[in-house]
């Protein structure tokens, strides 16, 4: 997010440094969820539509019907009743589910067509069936994009291409989820932690 610049290590994109892209660029070019996904006290339509630029209203009916679908807003539309994308849902969208909020937050973040996503902790504050449906929305949004999930959980994270497993801040591991199971002990007992709980 650019908030703050690194002092230490390397984080490059299309081997460009990432202290030196430009933050505004940053933002247009990557969609990010986080855990509490930020709502304001606005309608669906002004949460999604939030950092978009230079759209007309028939162009971003359209986005907006497309990224519904593809992040399962569409899922909970008996809920909005007529109003649709111009619900009102409460401060902090105090009027939605949690995992309404997170699929907000989705649609927000691919409304815009980023290169890259990054999902940060995005399911860990669901129960198992909003987690379902929110990876099922992020693996639909994730086709032909770059995606960084990053999870505890390892039911977010065990279909991936490749999980890097970190141990206080260290990499100690990288692979599939079926490599990782033969040849890393830290994955394997975080597996059998979270399967014995």
């Amino acid at each position: 997010l650019r908030m703050y610049t690194y002092e230490e290590g390397s984080i490059t994109i299309g081997g460009a440094e990432l202290k030196d892209i430009d933050g505004i660029y940053l933002r247009e070019n990557i969609g990010y969820v986080e855990q509490h996904v930020d709502l304001f006290d606005e309608t669906i339509r002004e949460n999604i539509t939030i950092g978009l630029k230079n759209k007309n209203k028939g162009e971003m009916e359209e986005l907006l019907e497309v990224v519904a679908k593809h992040a399962r807003i569409t899922e909970f539309y008996h809920r909005l009743g007529e109003a649709k994308f111009d619900t009102y849902i409460g401060e902090r969208g105090v009027k939605l589910s949690g995992g309404e909020r997170q699929r907000i937050g989705i649609a927000r973040a691919i409304i815009k067509n980023p290169d890259i996503l990054i999902f940060d902790e995005a399911t860990a504050s669901l129960d198992a069936e909003n987690e379902a449906k929110v990876m099922e929305a992020i693996n639909d949004v994730s086709v032909g994009k770059t995606t960084i999930i990053i999870a505890h959980r390892l039911s977010t994270v065990r279909d991936a291409d490749k999980i890097i497993v970190m141990d206080r801040g260290t990499v100690v591991g990288e692979g599939t989820h079926d490599e990782l199971m033969t040849s890393n002990s830290v994955y394997q007992n975080l597996v059998a932690h979270q399967m014995s709980n």
